[in-house]
C-alpha cells in the first residue's frame, strides 16, 4: 500500500475521535445492536489507532535519524578513496596493479569508467538513430559502496608498496572505517524494517475489512442516518466527516 501522506492516516484517526465525541452526545438514543459500532468497541478502536499512529511517528523519527547518520558517515568516503589512490600511485606500483585497484575505487566513488556515448546527430531529413545501450551509471547504492570498499581494502592489503605513514590511510584504519559504514547502513535497514512493520500494523487497524477504523466509521454514519434520519441535525453533524482508505 503506497504511503501517500502520513497526515492522511492521522486525519482519519482524528475524525474517528470526533465521531466518537458526537455519538457519545446522543446518549442512550445511540444503542446499536452491531457490537463493532458500540461505544466500548469504538473506544478500543480509537486507542489502538492512536497507538498505531504514534508507533509509526516514532519509527519515522528513528529511520530519519539513521538515514542522516549514514549520509554523514559516507560523505567523506569518495575524497578518502581519492587520497588512497593518489598514495598508491605515488608508491610506484606497476600501472597494471594501479589500474586493477582503480577499477574498484571507481565503483566506490561511483565514477563511470568510460564517458557516456552520445547519439549521433542525424543529417537533415534522416530519422534519429536509436540511442546506444550503455552500462548503468554507477554503483552508488550504500550496499554496493560498502562491498566495493571492502574489496578495495583487501586489494591494498596485498600490495607491499602500499604502506602509508598516514594513519587514516592504513589498511587497518580503512577496515575500521568500513565496519563503521556497515553498521550505519545496517542501522538504516533495521529502521526501515521497523517502520514498514509499524505501517503494516497501522494499516490493518485503520483499513482492514470489515473491522478497520474506516469501515467502522461508515457503519456508524449509516446507523446515525437510520436512527435520526438523513435530514436530522444529528446526521448533519457527522455526514461530512471524511474517512479515506490509503
Amino acid at each position: 500500500m503506497p504511503n501517500n501522506s502520513e497526515s492522511g492516516h492521522a486525519a482519519n484517526v482524528a475524525n474517528f475521535n470526533n465521531l466518537i465525541t458526537f455519538v457519545t452526545g446522543y446518549g442512550e438514543a445511540y444503542n446499536p445492536s452491531n457490537s463493532s459500532i458500540q461505544f466500548r468497541t469504538m473506544q478500543e478502536t480509537s486507542v489502538a489507532a492512536n497507538g498505531a499512529i504514534d508507533a509509526v511517528n516514532a519509527a519515522v523519527s528513528v529511520s530519519n535519524a539513521a538515514v542522516s547518520a549514514r549520509e554523514i558517515a559516507f560523505a567523506p568516503l569518495s575524497k578518502l578513496v581519492t587520497r588512497v589512490m593518489n598514495f598508491l600511485k605515488a608508491s610506484g606500483v606497476p600501472p597494471q596493479v594501479y589500474d586493477q585497484v582503480n577499477t574498484v575505487a571507481r565503483k566506490v566513488k561511483g565514477i563511470r569508467a568510460s564517458a557516456l556515448i552520445k547519439p549521433e546527430i542525424p543529417a537533415e531529413g534522416e530519422a534519429p538513430a536509436d540511442e546506444p545501450r550503455q552500462i548503468s551509471a554507477s554503483q552508488m547504492g550504500y550496499d554496493s559502496r560498502v562491498a566495493n570498499f571492502g574489496k578495495l581494502i583487501k586489494l591494498l592489503a596485498d600490495i607491499a608498496e602500499y604502506n602509508p605513514n598516514e594513519n587514516d590511510l592504513k589498511t587497518e584504519s580503512l577496515g575500521v572505517l568500513n565496519d563503521g559504514l556497515k553498521a550505519k547502513n545496517n542501522a538504516v535497514i533495521t529502521a526501515e524494517v521497523s517502520l514498514s512493520n509499524a505501517r503494516i500494523a497501522r494499516n490493518n487497524i485503520l483499513y482492514a475489512e470489515p473491522a478497520g477504523l474506516c469501515d467502522v466509521a461508515l457503519l456508524v454514519k449509516n446507523y446515525v442516518k437510520a436512527l435520526f434520519g438523513v435530514t436530522s441535525p444529528q446526521y448533519k453533524q457527522i455526514s461530512n466527516m471524511k474517512f479515506k482508505k490509503y
